[in-house]
Order: C-alpha cells, then structure tokens, then sequence
C-alpha cells in the first residue's frame, strides 16, 4: 500500500490526519459513549493508510482520553471529549488536564542536565546502567500558582528532542507527539515525600513538608519506556481519582 503524502502534507503525519478526523467525529456525536469504532482494517481501507499508522491514531485518541484501547479488541469511546469530564480519562498530561479544568497550565524548565541512568533510572526506562539520559527539572504551574516540581528522566533519543525545546515550553508531551513520541500508557505510584531544598525554594513550601508524590512510567504504542518522572504537588492543591473500571483510569482533581 503507498502512503507517501503529497509535498504540501508531509508537514504532517499521516496519523495525526487520521486522527483528527475520528476525533471531529467523535465529538460531533457520530460515535457516542460506549460505541465501538469500525475495526483496524476497516479504518486502513477507509483512509488508505497501513493498520500501524491506525494504530498509532488510535493511540493519539487514547492519550485525549477519548477511546479505550485494548490490544485485539476494537476501541470503545468514552465520551465527548475532556469536557465531559473534571478528571482524567486515561492518560493526560498536566497542560491537558489543567486546560480541561479552565485553568491556565503554566511553568518554566529549571534545568536540563545529561548523565548516566542510576540503578532505578535503568530499571524503569529497561535500559542499561550507565546509558545515556537527560534528566529535565521543572516547576509547573496553575493560573500562575505553583503547585509541583517535575523531575523527570528520559531515554537519551527523547532527552535530546526535550533539550532542544524553549525553556517555557508549556507541554512537552505536545511537542514530543510531532516527532512521532506518543505517551500511550503509564504506571503510577502514589505515596508522600518529605519536601528538599529544591522544592522549598521553588514552591515556597517549609523543609520536610510533606508532598504528595506521583512517580510515574509512560510508555510508547511499543510498550517502551520513554519516561520516568517522579513530581511532588502542594498539598491541599490536587487530590489523585483512581477508576477500577474495564477502562481504567488515573486523573487529577482540584481540592478546595
């Protein structure tokens, strides 16, 4: 099957074309929630495109939070989009969550540093010791608020493309998605973090407070690690929401 673009579209990829299209359908009402999406080679067919690039629209969608995406199941929409709901469905990054809630994500990069994976590093992103990351510090923000640090650690492929971004890049996630990086699927553990002296001089909070910590594995389409982050939230500004359902998700939440 050929599925070189014309000159005027290689700007953009095939996937993203895809699935901007189901996406329009989707919150135009011509899937509603619960509706299963047409079959990945029924979708191939339709926009002449491999079932990888399908895949990876699909993918896209799930990261929206707009479909479930089970491996040899046909997809199940979820909703309307993140309108519809004050948490998260499935995985969605800071700015987006932030955005569906009508603030303002904000924040600015602290640091961006290379090094050698520590032990816990290689672990998570199954790399060896001692391969090349980038480790990326950065203080987010709500409607100008401060409400977490962000220290995050990534592959050196991807740590690269994040080096080379403006330091007030809003949505990394975002901007990684052009270059093909998709954030897919994520494993978190929630648990308190005594506040260090990085945290009390960019949240202005007191030494040894305690934080809440979400420390969190995403991986690609693949199933390959492309991040590990471990960010610390002021208490009293979010509260976790966990979804024991067949599709089951992880949000945020503003407390009073």
């Amino acid at each position: 099957m050929n599925e070189a673009p014309s000159d005027p579209e290689r700007r953009t990829p095939l996937y993203r074309k895809v699935a901007g299209d189901l996406r329009t359908a989707i919150t135009a009402g011509e899937y509603g929630s619960g509706a299963r999406l047409p079959a990945e080679d029924e979708l191939a067919r339709r926009y002449g495109v491999s079932r990888g690039t399908v895949r990876q629209a699909l993918a896209a969608l799930r990261t929206d939070g707009l479909i479930t995406s089970r491996r040899g199941t046909r997809r199940v929409v979820l909703g309307g989009g993140p309108r519809e709901s004050g948490g998260v469905a499935e995985l969605r990054s800071f700015t987006r969550w932030a955005r569906s809630l009508g603030e303002e994500p904000g924040g600015r990069t602290v640091t961006v540093e290379p090094g050698g994976a520590d032990a816990e590093e290689a672990e998570q992103l199954r790399i060896d010791a001692g391969a090349p990351v980038r480790r990326v510090l950065r203080l987010r923000t709500l409607s100008g608020a401060p409400v977490m640090v962000e220290r995050t650690t990534y592959p050196e492929a991807v740590g690269a493309l994040v080096a080379a971004m403006p330091l007030d890049t809003i949505s990394y996630s975002e901007q990684l998605a052009l270059h093909g990086v998709l954030f897919t699927d994520a494993h978190h553990t929630i648990d308190i973090a005594a506040a260090d002296a990085r945290d009390v001089e960019l949240l202005g909070c007191r030494a040894g407070e305690a934080l809440l910590r979400e420390r969190r594995r995403c991986t690609d389409p693949a199933g390959v690690p492309v991040e590990w982050s471990q960010d610390r939230y002021l208490p009293g500004t979010v509260a976790f929401t966990v979804h024991t359902t067949a599709a089951s998700a992880l949000g945020r939440l503003l407390t009073p």
